[in-house]
């Protein structure tokens, strides 16, 4: 699953070696499900839970992308087994929409992270205006309920274009496929070249680097084991169910709190937001210029990265404020 707007690669389907185990990867993995089986409840999925741990994997690292129609009869249980699903940590979705998937009303009610759209409307941009139509409906609804919209089996560059025009953020297909170095190339739009752009530099989202994410309420020892983890991580974000930044905790001053005499007994067991600072966010489409004043507003945490959000928001990464930096001396150079 590729972003159109960055080029970036942010989730892969998931997969499984010959024992019949998934695959652990870096990036959040795609599984998709029928809807029945989630009309039992989350605890009739407990193998599926029971592979993701076996795996080192969190549930807020899978996307479950829910496949097939709900009768009307199911629709109560079919909210009770998302409610589940999301209380666990899973990111939810529906898959066919536009034709012959969920209905409309279904899909506004449940609230999903991401809605797929039906590969066959797809195919059909943009020289079939029926079915431009369907994406621009489908887009329309996603923004108000706070859903991204992702486009499958892409082919085409024109169909980029037109997709991305239309509001879709999300996209797999043979055209965004690994080429023989391993790279996804997107076509991706035409930059502005103006000389006013120039002077602003580029984009937060071009500098965009994967957050480490917790959720809101995680422990502060969560928080001390994702630091641990990988010793490059400058910065933890903990977000809410709907992946809105709340909090943020910088590296030195969370583990200083720790290193301190009796720190672990004192912070380990309670709620990481008490040690956290308040997020410092900028939109994706804020230029570097723009992002180098925000960061530069407290002088206490200039260096502090800072989170990236979509239009509702939601946190798509972080930019480091030494990639500003290097990137706003370039162009002054």
């Amino acid at each position: 699953m590729v972003d159109l707007d960055t080029g970036a690669v942010i989730a892969h389907p998931a997969t499984v070696d010959a024992t019949g185990s998934l695959r652990a990867a870096p990036l959040p993995m795609i599984i998709e499900l029928p809807v029945r089986t989630v009309l039992p409840g989350a605890g009739t999925l407990a193998p599926l839970h029971e592979a993701l741990r076996r795996a080192g994997r969190h549930p807020r690292e899978a996307i479950l992308l829910l496949t097939g129609a709900c009768q009307d009869q199911d629709r109560p249980l079919l909210k009770v087994g998302l409610d589940g699903l999301r209380t666990i940590g899973y990111l939810l979705g529906f898959a066919g929409v536009g034709s012959g998937g969920p209905a409309l009303d279904l899909v506004a009610e449940a609230a999903p992270y991401v809605l797929a759209l039906d590969p066959d409307v797809v195919a059909r941009v943009p020289a079939d205006h029926r079915a431009t139509a369907v994406v621009r409906a489908v887009t329309s609804l996603a923004r108000d309920v706070g859903a991204h919209v992702m486009a499958g089996g892409v082919h085409r560059e024109a169909q980029v274009a037109v997709l991305r025009g239309l509001g879709v953020r999300l996209a797999h297909g043979p055209l965004l496929a690994p080429g023989p170095d391993g790279k996804v190339r997107v076509p991706l739009p035409v930059a502005d070249g103006s000389p006013a752009a120039i002077m602003l530099g580029p984009r937060v989202q071009e500098m965009l680097l994967p957050a480490v994410t917790l959720p809101a309420e995680a422990k502060a020892e969560e928080a001390v084991a994702a630091f641990g983890h990988e010793p490059t991580i400058t910065s933890v974000i903990l977000v809410d169910e709907f992946q809105r930044p709340k909090g943020s905790l910088d590296r030195s001053r969370f583990l200083l709190s720790f290193a301190a005499r009796y720190g672990h007994a004192l912070h380990g067991s309670k709620p990481a937001q008490r040690l956290a600072d308040p997020p410092r966010t900028v939109p994706r489409t804020t230029p570097a210029i723009a992002a180098m004043r925000a960061a530069g507003r407290d002088a206490a945490r200039v260096y502090d990265d800072l989170v990236v959000t979509d239009e509702l928001n939601r946190c798509l990464g972080i930019v480091r404020v030494s990639d500003l930096i290097r990137q706003v001396s370039a162009i002054r150079t």
